[in-house]
């Protein structure tokens, strides 16, 4: 054989033997090739447990089921109408029976926003009547104080949640409105 021929014939073997190297992980053989070994670790593979978890989609908050919510008001005005055990359980019964009632009335779609207010202003009272027959003539008096404040506590916080969303970042032409003023 001629020297240029073995010359080119040894550069082709370096290259080859050189590809084969690099797939499969250089010095260390099948360990590190393929992504640090056939489907675990960082690269190529994929781990199977990636497979396994479905992708997350922000879904719906959880709905607080209406017993609980019933109980956590029934808890607040427990100390303040000195209620009795069998008091508390009626009324957590009927304040719950009212709340599941007022979410199938709020999901009725074939109902207008005003026979929808209608409904729930005709269930507020119907609950209250029914809660009234549990308590005593003094009771019923601090029962519509209860009422009164809880009114006032939740519009207060419907109003932090209006407030926070009116602070927001002023817009690009809010600022140059301000700035021309």
């Amino acid at each position: 054989m001629k020297p240029t021929n073995t010359f080119f014939l040894l550069i082709f073997t370096l290259c080859c033997f050189n590809l084969a190297s690099a797939q499969y992980g250089g010095y260390n053989g099948y360990n590190n090739g393929y992504g640090g070994g056939y489907g675990r670790g960082g690269g190529m593979g994929m781990d199977r447990s990636m497979m396994a978890t479905p992708p997350s989609t922000p879904s719906k908050p959880k709905e607080i089921p209406a017993e609980e919510t019933a109980a956590k008001i029934v808890e607040q005005m427990k100390p303040e109408l000195k209620l009795d055990d069998l008091q508390v359980i009626a009324i957590t019964n009927a304040l719950a029976d009212s709340m599941k009632e007022q979410g199938i009335l709020l999901k009725n779609e074939s109902s207008s926003q005003d026979q929808k207010i209608e409904q729930i202003n005709a269930l507020r009272e119907s609950t209250t009547k029914k809660i009234n027959a549990f308590l005593n003539p003094d009771q019923i008096e601090k029962y519509k104080e209860f009422t009164a404040n809880f009114k006032g506590v939740q519009k207060e916080k419907s109003k932090k949640k209006k407030d926070s969303k009116d602070h927001k970042e002023p817009t690009e032409e809010e600022k140059t409105k301000k700035a021309e003023e």
